[in-house]
């Protein structure tokens, strides 16, 4: 039977559409992704997020005035930047002095309006909330299990998943629910049909549903960002996929029977909650001040950046022994600044770590095709790694016998056997980790090699675009280094989010490997001549990987090709490598708890208890589009990426529009993830690591139960006294014209609300690599050093 929707339905429908556009997506923790929070409101400024957020989650979306008070006070907060604040919220009306008064007022946490929940548990004493997302969550764990299972849950749609369980599932009827089983087995086949029924059931309006099915979905805190990713990727390869409001529907059928159980005690409350959430969202007098404090905040770190772009640097001229290209992660910001220093004729490149490459990769022993490239875009190719010795066959033998002891000691009917028969010899396991003598494994493994099917037209087109991007088409070294990275740790449920985020949440040793190889290549360097890029005979690609627990570099050395390997060159570059690691270790150990010297930083990797391994990115503060002239030589202190870009070289600037549309973005996220687990660790964060337990293999939760948590862990921004990430919007400094920046703002509307809508910063950098104009939104420059300082770069 089809059926059929109209009117209200349809609005209905269309309210819970509009709300699960509201929730960021999530990837499971094999594979981290780092997502912006307020991806769903990208749409709206800030102040507006404030408020909707308020009303569905209870959430900041700012810090606190005291965090504003103290950078005042230490005067990283000044009068002016309070007034540049201030006009960007001009309908707030105030003076600076009444912000800065402000700063003493005590701004109490914003309230959610309740759900159904909510009123049932005032008037039962019985903790509902808790019970339907522990519920929900049950179910969840192993629908969207990923292998910990042992008996994995059939796969079937979500909404005939849940219905199937909760028709067989008593303990609602044990809490009081009565009826609940045969009310689920009655809910149609059809989530739609479902979802639409309740609403009418619960007196929910075409004008509530929106606002009340976003706060329903918040309150399934991960689940729904997970169900909410496999939407996102679904629709990244053209498909559909309705998960999202599969949950909402599940949830909303305990809310359904809730308000039929308790409508006498609680109805004429339900009704209010309706009409709140029926009126249209509207920021207060708090929400813009707060958006002003923000405002000012970043224009502090731009002004604070713009003082560093203008000391005097350390470009060469010259043509560079080594050039050495890593990721524009900020955490190669601290190496590349180190090597430099390390080593005579030695220039580092900014470029996304994949490096061009976004490859659906098979790992050795494995048939998993693991996705090696930015989650914003569809992969291109598909690389296997290659076997030269015939071992893979006995690997995966030796792997399936882990798997199946594995199995046999998790198992409900041996599990007790093996502890009582086996258990003690793991005493020597247990010493040797806890004396940390487990080395993590990374980037180890056969080269990569891209399929047969892509030919070699496409090698050399594949190589051309990946020059073109990193602006190297001549002035080339004799040894050029392509160096991933990726974090070797040990016990970490979170360890794929401390790995390269160009590279689906994986170490980039594979990407770097397979671009050098194919640069490699005679007969893509004899096809990039026409191309009007010619490689000498004698410049070498070497592939390598960043530690960046360690900062040690591992080099790829058997990939090259044959009479390479004992360059001199080579030889002085493993020694400005080694160098460059002590130096980098001792500038991070001193933001690194317990680590008093270089040498404790070392330990880290191998540490089985330690909960900050390293920092990541925390502190993320700034993109930066530019020749590495306008960077060499000064310390951006880790918290800038630096991507490698001229644009006298960009004909048709189309390098500008890869570089706004995919690096920008995924920083972006990456910037917004760390704020939002910073200023709304509830809503947004993992919460705390010594409380995790993983669940389905897929992410973690607090405790035996409850909602799955996206976002970071708390260790990850805060070291236990003071947060180490400083909540600001990304500042994005492009060396272009403006002109040709705006252009490529007016074909990418998702791109453009970032800038317009204040997400992000945008600012245009002068022929002095001073940060020249800042964008205003709607294509409109403000000038930031005066017409006669900040010459137009556009009219060159």
């Amino acid at each position: 039977m089809v059926e059929r929707f109209s009117g209200p339905a349809l609005e209905i429908m269309a309210g819970a559409r509009n709300a699960a556009a509201h929730i960021p997506p999530l990837w499971s923790l094999e594979a981290t992704v780092a997502v912006n929070p307020y991806v769903g409101q990208a749409g709206e400024p800030l102040q507006m997020a404030a408020a909707r957020l308020a009303r569905v989650a209870g959430v900041r979306t700012v810090p606190e005035r005291a965090h504003f008070k103290a950078k005042f006070a230490a005067n990283d907060l000044t009068r002016a930047d309070l007034e540049a604040g201030l006009a960007e919220v001009p309908e707030l009306g105030i003076t600076v002095d009444d912000l800065i008064a402000a700063m003493d007022k005590t701004v109490s946490a914003p309230l959610t309006l309740p759900t159904l929940a909510d009123l049932a548990e005032e008037v039962s004493g019985i903790n509902w909330p808790d019970f339907v997302a522990d519920r929900i969550g049950h179910w969840a764990g192993g629908h969207y299990d990923t292998g910990q299972a042992l008996w994995p849950a059939p796969k079937t749609r979500a909404w005939l998943s849940w219905r199937s369980f909760a028709q067989r599932d008593l303990t609602p009827e044990i809490f009081g629910l009565t009826g609940f089983a045969s009310r689920v087995a009655s809910m149609s086949m059809s989530a739609r049909g479902a979802l639409t029924k309740c609403a009418e059931e619960m007196g929910i309006t075409s004008a509530a549903c929106e606002s009340y099915f976003h706060t329903l979905l918040m309150r399934l805190g991960g689940w729904a960002q997970l169900a909410s990713g496999e939407a996102f990727r679904a629709n990244l390869k053209g498909e559909g996929n309705n998960d999202i409001t599969d949950l909402l529907t599940a949830k909303l059928v305990f809310e359904a029977a809730l308000l039929a159980r308790y409508k006498d005690k609680i109805g004429a409350q339900w009704a209010q909650v309706l009409e709140a959430h029926a009126q249209p969202i509207v920021p207060s007098e708090d929400d813009l001040i707060d958006a002003a404090f923000q405002a000012a905040a970043d224009h502090a770190a731009a002004r604070a950046l713009d003082e560093t772009l203008a000391l005097p640097g350390s470009a060469r001229d010259d043509a560079p022994n080594v050039q050495a290209a890593f990721c524009i992660d900020v955490r190669s910001e601290v190496f590349r600044r180190a090597l430099e220093a390390s080593g005579d004729g030695i220039e580092t490149i900014g470029f996304a770590g994949f490096f061009g490459i976004a490859a659906s990769h098979r790992g050795f022993a494995s048939d998993v095709l693991e996705t090696r490239g930015p989650v914003l875009i569809n992969t291109g190719a598909t690389s296997a790694a290659t076997d030269p010795q015939d071992s893979d066959m006995l690997t995966r033998v030796a792997k399936r016998v882990t798997r199946a002891w594995g199995r046999f000691r998790l198992a409900a009917v041996s599990s007790f056997a093996f502890v009582e028969a086996t258990g003690p010899l793991y005493l020597g396991k247990l010493v040797r980790d806890s004396l940390a003598q487990k080395h993590p494994s990374l980037g180890v493994g056969p080269a990569p090699a891209l399929s047969d099917s892509v030919t070699l037209e496409d090698r050399i087109g594949m190589a051309a675009t990946i020059l073109s991007a990193m602006s190297m088409k001549d002035r080339f070294g004799k040894v050029i280094l392509l160096a991933g990275h990726g974090a070797g740790v040990v016990n970490n449920p979170h360890a794929s989010a401390l790995q390269c985020g160009a590279c689906g949440g994986h170490a980039g040793d594979v990407n770097a490997r397979l671009v050098a190889i194919l640069l490699n290549e005679p007969e893509v360097r004899a096809g990039l001549v026409a191309k009007g890029i010619e490689v000498p005979q004698d410049t070498v690609f070497l592939a390598g990987l960043h530690d960046t627990v360690t900062d040690e570099v591992r080099l790829y050395e058997d990939d090259l090709p044959a009479g390479h390997a004992q360059s001199a060159v080579i030889a002085g570059l493993k020694q400005a490598l080694k160098n460059a690691a002590k130096l980098t270790r001792a500038e991070r150990s001193s933001r690194l708890p317990r680590a008093a010297d270089a040498a404790a930083v070392m330990a880290r990797a191998k540490d089985w208890s330690e909960t900050r391994p390293e920092w990541g990115l925390a502190g993320c503060s700034a993109f930066i589009a530019a020749p590495r002239s306008r960077t060499a030589g000064r310390s951006l202190d880790g918290r800038s990426f630096l991507h490698s870009y001229d644009w006298r070289q960009d004909t048709g600037f189309g390098v500008l529009e890869l570089i706004l549309t995919a690096p920008v973005v995924v920083a972006s996220w990456i910037s917004l993830q760390y704020y939002g687990s910073s200023v709304a660790p509830d809503a947004f964060g993992a919460g705390n690591k010594l409380l995790h337990n993983v669940t389905g293999g897929i992410g973690v939760i607090e405790g035996n139960g409850g909602v799955l948590r996206g976002g970071l862990p708390w260790q990850s921004v805060h070291d236990g006294e003071r947060f180490m990430h400083d909540p600001l919007r990304l500042s994005v400094a492009i060396e272009a014209p403006r002109e040709a920046i705006t252009d490529i703002l007016d074909r990418h509307a998702g791109v453009a609300a970032l800038f317009d809508n204040g997400w992000l910063r945008l600012f245009a950098m002068d022929d002095q690599g001073r940060l020249g104009w800042r964008y205003s939104g709607k294509g409109q420059w403000v000038s930031l050093q005066g017409d006669t300082a900040a010459t137009s770069i556009a009219a060159e």
